[in-house]
């Protein structure tokens, strides 16, 4: 070997030992590591936020696991999640992974660091009758539709809102899941827009399914009155989507009075009085709600613009959530709170509890591993009836009617 390359030799050995970690990750690691646009946007957020401020100036091979260890216990102080903690010490270690790899690194620091563990929560599942006080509270009838399709199919959201009329064959009831859409950031997107769509759902294979009768003619019934073509979006924002939809308000005298205000008067609910005087129920609110409505509808109170929503016809996670989901759950009043997402969990409950099989439950999911289908069963509040049942039968077994009489005497 010649002196000039044993010089550049010992200098790219030396350039990597004092590479920095922040120059790693952005020049090598997050630029090399293929994963999707989804969760690409995702590391990006988390390193940039909980990791770079630590690591970032230290060079990798100085960076040693009592650095992390205290790294993870500032996590903790500071009142971070066990699975946000899991998340980062994952993201952490994939970098380091991979610097081992590329001979970066001697020892993997992130190897033998314990985090907090994250306990298995037990799952709260709609009930049919709670699921249908959340739907009395949409008053879009699209978007009633959205949900009841969501329930009925157990579909994630990217899943459901890339739906197309040509996905389901109305003689055969057929649904087929063959594409997901996400919501990017525009630094993240390929063309610099926002929703991009996947060739395929999660899990990277399609999946058919029959739907019930019912839904299926509901489904129908939309496109055909929204003259849908066979490519169109099923869900979308429209017109009709964005119009705001408020229910008839009952007579304030069937509403009843408030408790005495400050002035000791007492008002009807239901009124703008009402709520001026301190008021907050529902039906005040809306009272509230409609009157300023009414004022920017005749140019007063100086309306602002109406704020243009950014999308190319698929319907944003974060305008459902707001503007319909969260004042459905809110007048539902069901104690405890519910995402869109959790009528996925439903769907899967209420198969297994009315005796569907888990394989076949399993492939309506499009879940890969069975034991995830498995932590749906017995999670209604009903289910372990049939438990206690058989412990009474055992324990407090009934008299014959005869030898309870002789044992009154």
């Amino acid at each position: 070997m010649t002196s000039l390359t044993m010089s550049s030799a010992g200098s790219d050995e030396n350039l990597s030992g004092q590479m920095l970690f922040r120059d790693y990750v952005e020049r090598t690691w997050l630029p090399g590591h293929v994963v999707e646009a989804i969760t690409r946007q995702g590391y990006t957020y988390a390193m940039y936020r909980h990791i770079m401020p630590v690591f970032g100036g230290i060079r990798l091979a100085d960076i040693t696991k009592p650095m992390i260890r205290q790294w993870v216990a500032d996590l903790i102080a500071n009142g971070a999640q066990p699975p946000t903690i899991n998340d980062l010490r994952m993201l952490l270690s994939a970098v380091f992974t991979t610097a081992l790899e590329d001979g970066l690194v001697d020892v993997h620091p992130c190897k033998g660091v314990k985090v907090p563990h994250v306990p298995s929560q037990p799952r709260r599942i709609v009930t049919p009758e709670e699921f249908d006080r959340i739907c009395r509270g949409i008053h879009n009838p699209e978007m009633q539709l959205l949900v009841e399709t969501a329930v009925e199919t157990g579909l994630r959201w990217g899943e459901l809102t890339e739906l197309r009329v040509s996905d389901l064959t109305p003689k055969t009831r057929m649904l087929t899941v063959s594409r997901a859409v996400v919501w990017l950031a525009r630094d993240f997107h390929p063309t610099g827009g926002h929703f991009l769509v996947k060739p395929y759902p999660k899990g990277k294979h399609y999946r058919r399914f029959k739907l019930s009768e019912e839904i299926t003619k509901q489904l129908l019934a939309h496109i055909k009155a929204l003259g849908l073509r066979p490519n169109d979006l099923i869900f979308a924002i429209r017109k009709s989507t964005l119009a705001k939809s408020r229910p008839q308000r009952p007579d304030p005298a069937s509403l009843g009075l408030s408790d005495p205000a400050l002035n000791g008067h007492r008002h009807w609910h239901g009124t703008t009085t009402c709520y001026a005087n301190g008021c907050r129920c529902q039906h005040c609110r809306n009272a509230c709600a409609d009157y300023r409505a009414e004022r920017r509808r005749q140019g007063k109170d100086h309306p602002r613009s109406p704020r243009k929503l950014d999308t190319d016809g698929h319907i944003p996670n974060r305008w459902f959530r707001s503007e319909i989901w969260l004042r459905a759950i809110e007048d539902a009043d069901l104690g405890f709170h519910v995402r869109i997402h959790d009528l996925r969990h439903a769907h899967a409950s209420w198969l297994l509890a009315g005796g569907a099989s888990l394989q076949a439950v399993k492939e309506r999911l499009g879940h890969t591993d069975i034991a995830t289908t498995a932590r749906y069963l017995h999670t209604l509040p009903d289910t372990d009836q049939t438990a206690l049942d058989a412990l009474d039968k055992i324990r407090r077994p009934k008299l014959p009617r005869d030898l309870g009489a002789l044992g009154q005497r």
